[in-house]
């Protein structure tokens, strides 16, 4: 596990050290934010890992070369990673039943009153997914296209005709199950993603608005104003010297 800024850690000694351990056939493994780590370490190049939610849109920016999943936790040959939380302890009963079966892992999870040992399938965030799936399974995938369209974000008729929907259609969706318009919808992703790369990273204003689609600085800095309060210079400055503090 690692603090919030584990992104910036760049300690030479630790990180030899994790590499030797790799040479020595050790498994490695991290909780939440400590992905970072392991991928400064250049330890997650080739697995499948994964990080908290909130920390995706960084990890990615910073490690575009690793295969990066939503899951819950990720057990890959000698590399085990998770989102962190409750999640945790489901990557250890899984490390369990991997080595000393299943009946042991249902047994300690029963201990710890876990009705259910998740699997690396079940996704961050999955209890409100399903509950949309199941209510309204286009919207979902709606959003998902949304998701992963933020650097270039696609037209709504573009993604009504993709979804087999009219935009009439997915107005309704997005205003019965999420209170918003569409499109306000979108600008909120993109513009969520925006600030952990702005609190997260030290890419400049300017690479930043166009990572997350905004053709001009100017109308980036306006949205970002309107929907978090502060220009983003201020918000970084501000968040820089808490931290600090």
């Amino acid at each position: 596990c690692a603090p919030n800024t584990a992104q910036h850690f760049d300690d030479t000694a630790t990180l030899k050290f994790l590499r030797r351990l790799d040479r020595q056939g050790v498994n490695l493994g991290s909780v939440s934010s400590g992905s970072f780590v392991l991928a400064r370490a250049s330890l997650l190049d080739n697995c499948r890992c994964t990080i908290h939610w909130e920390n995706i849109p960084v990890f990615k920016e910073i490690y575009p070369q690793l295969d990066v999943a939503f899951s819950l936790y990720e057990i890959d040959n000698k590399r085990f990673t998770c989102s962190g939380g409750t999640a945790a302890l489901d990557m250890m009963l899984k490390l369990i039943e991997n080595q000393y079966g299943r009946d042991l892992a249902q047994k300690i999870s029963q201990q710890f009153h876990h009705d259910r040992i998740r699997t690396q399938i079940d996704s961050q965030q999955m209890a409100d997914r399903i509950d949309l799936a199941m209510s309204a399974p286009k919207l979902v995938d709606v959003i998902h296209l949304m998701e992963s369209n933020i650097e270039e974000p696609l037209p709504l008729p573009g993604i009504a005709d993709q979804c087999e929907l009219s935009l009439r259609q997915i107005e309704r969706l997005f205003h019965k199950y999420r209170g918003v318009t569409p499109s306000q919808y979108y600008l909120s992703l993109r513009l969520l993603h925006a600030k952990q790369l702005l609190l997260n990273t030290n890419n400049s204003v300017i690479d930043i608005s166009i990572a997350t689609g905004f053709e001009t600085q100017s109308y980036f800095t306006a949205c970002y104003r309107k929907y978090f309060g502060s220009s983003p210079r201020n918000h970084r400055s501000q968040v820089a010297t808490e931290r600090q503090g």
